[in-house]
């Protein structure tokens, strides 16, 4: 039988996300016009480790919503998750519960992700890239248009930047 303190040390139905984490510098960033982009609302609910998206894709208009948790995990660059895809009922009801919210666009370059935030996050832009191994992961250099790599630093994590806003340096 697996008890509650099992299910948060090694959960049944996650995988493992591997990603590493940058600040942008924004005089270095590439021209953002015609990249293909996604307007993201996340929504951090109370008391928990979830977070409710809604993605809509800024071209076609089609939206994606879906529950995620992440769970805590002694390496930062390698966390358990789990994902359920939504109907836009599910959502809507889901949506009603206390939350943070945070909002960003969210740009695919060269193969990475760089979340140009909004409202009071803006100003804060992080780029990050994913892999399927940790070797791959390793192997994976900055962009030059990458500053300091914050994949270590938990105040980078959405929800603490939903929480706690853009860390002090």
């Amino acid at each position: 039988m697996r008890t509650l303190a099992h299910e948060l040390a090694a959960p049944k139905y996650a995988h493992i996300e591997r990603e590493r984490r940058w600040l942008v510098v924004r005089d270095r960033r590439p021209v953002l016009d015609g990249l293909p982009c996604l307007r993201v609302e996340d929504r951090y609910l109370t008391d928990t480790r979830m977070r409710l998206r809604r993605m809509t894709d800024l071209y076609s208009g089609e939206v994606t919503v879906k529950l995620t948790k992440k769970y805590d995990a002694a390496d930062p660059l390698a966390r358990p998750i789990v994902t359920t895809y939504l109907t836009p009922v599910e959502y809507d009801l889901l949506a009603g519960l206390p939350a943070a919210t945070l909002r960003k666009r969210r740009y695919t370059c060269d193969g990475y992700s760089m979340d140009v935030f909004e409202d009071a996050l803006a100003g804060l832009d992080l780029v990050e890239i994913e892999a399927t191994n940790d070797a791959a992961l390793a192997a994976i250099a900055a962009l030059d248009w990458a500053g300091r790599d914050v994949s270590h630093d938990p105040r980078y994590q959405g929800g603490s930047l939903v929480a706690n806003g853009i860390p002090e340096e």
